[in-house]
């Protein structure tokens, strides 16, 4: 592990898991992640792709999540580093208001960083939470 990156890697960490610690989920984005990010998710479906690339894809992800459900709490853990990758715990206990329906979710992010900004990310699921 280099020094430099390791550095960046973990400041970039921080940053991110004091954001979503804050529920400021967009200000992570606009502040730290790559205008070329690539998102990938668990599982897909044709109004929600697996994979995602591009900040505006990804704004548009993270609106639609914000507009579709109501969060009644959140854990945010973390960060847990790497070289150039870091991992962050989330679980939300809310409410998806199309259905009215309310659940506990639980998942894992991976966070890739490449010269100081996020560039990938990849979201692993609790199957029995979701």
């Amino acid at each position: 592990m280099t020094t430099a990156t390791a550095t960046t890697t973990a400041t970039v960490a921080e940053e991110l898991v004091s954001f979503c610690k804050a529920g400021r989920y967009m200000d992570a984005v606009n502040a730290l992640y790559s205008p070329d990010i690539v998102s990938v998710e668990s599982m897909g479906s044709e109004t929600m792709p697996r994979e995602m690339k591009g900040i505006d894809a990804i704004r548009g992800k993270g609106q639609w999540w914000a507009d579709n459900n109501e969060v009644h709490s959140a854990t945010v853990a973390g960060p847990f580093v790497g070289d150039d990758q870091f991992a962050v715990y989330y679980s939300f206990d809310s409410t998806f208001k199309p259905t009215g329906q309310r659940n506990v979710m639980e998942e894992m992010a991976l966070y890739t960083v490449k010269d100081g900004k996020v560039v990938r990310e990849q979201f692993f699921y609790n199957p029995q939470h979701n």
